[in-house]
């Protein structure tokens, strides 16, 4: 059975920025696996850091079987998604555990340093798979296996420095928007957080306003998803495109 690993920061960013296109692969016969990097411990204005991490915990993994994914524990605390050695063979342990065919991450420059820094963090793990001679922890073999990178949106479709991401491929998710927002949902404790923090009107209706906006990017889908294939070299074949070929009927 093929596999992809979803690898972004904080609880919820999988849903906001890959969860269509995961369910997408679930359906096409893709073992999924989830895995937020971060715990979420700085995600409130209302409970300390162990309570938060331990109820965003919970809602990771009520998201994660919605969506019939493998959860995967965080390694780290918000804010603390560093690219150093430690971090980087803990990734490249479950990246070998796991032997995805396709990885998910971020892109590889968004509006905060955890989801770049995660991104970095999820290639070189993929890249180093292979590599016998680069200690993992926990210890694991290396694989062989090709592997194909895709970077998903920054956050609002735009670099820091409010430049415009376009995607290369598109995945049509007009008809799971109910799917994703029900996902979404599941992470009851981020409405209060980001509605104070970052201004939403709608924590729901924010995710749903991303994938309009990709979705007229696309020139054909009402909402999608959208990704940026990484280039090929020291994970797979120059014309891979195991994405394209599994989701064929949903994307341009």
């Amino acid at each position: 059975m093929p596999t992809a690993l979803a690898i972004a920061a904080h609880p919820d960013d999988i849903e906001f920025m890959m969860a269509g296109t995961l369910m997408r692969l679930k359906d096409a016969g893709y073992d999924v696996h989830y895995w937020n990097l971060a715990n979420g411990c700085c995600g409130t204005t209302q409970y300390d850091a162990a309570t938060i991490a331990r109820l965003r915990r919970e809602e990771g993994m009520a998201a994660a079987k919605f969506l019939g994914a493998t959860f995967h524990e965080s390694i780290c605390d918000d804010l603390a998604i560093f690219y150093d050695r430690p971090t980087l063979a803990k990734v490249a342990s479950v990246v070998r555990a796991v032997d995805p065919t396709i990885v998910l991450t971020h892109a590889p420059v968004d509006y905060m340093e955890d989801h770049t820094n995660a991104c970095r963090l999820a290639v070189t793990a993929a890249f180093a798979r292979g590599m016998p001679n680069f200690p993992v922890d926990p210890p694991r073999p290396h694989v062989e296996t090709k592997v194909t990178v895709y970077h998903a949106q920054p956050y609002s479709n735009q670099t820091p420095l409010r430049e415009p991401v376009r995607p290369e491929l598109f995945v049509d998710v007009s008809d799971l928007q109910d799917r994703k927002k029900a996902m979404l949902a599941l992470h009851a404790t981020q409405k209060r957080w980001l509605d104070e923090s970052q201004g939403h009107d709608s924590y729901l209706t924010a995710m749903a306003d991303l994938d309009a906006q990709v979705g007229q990017f696309s020139g054909k889908f009402a909402f999608a998803e959208g990704w940026r294939r990484h280039l090929h070299l020291g994970f797979c074949g120059a014309e891979d495109d195991p994405l394209r070929a599994a989701l064929k009927a949903f994307v341009v």
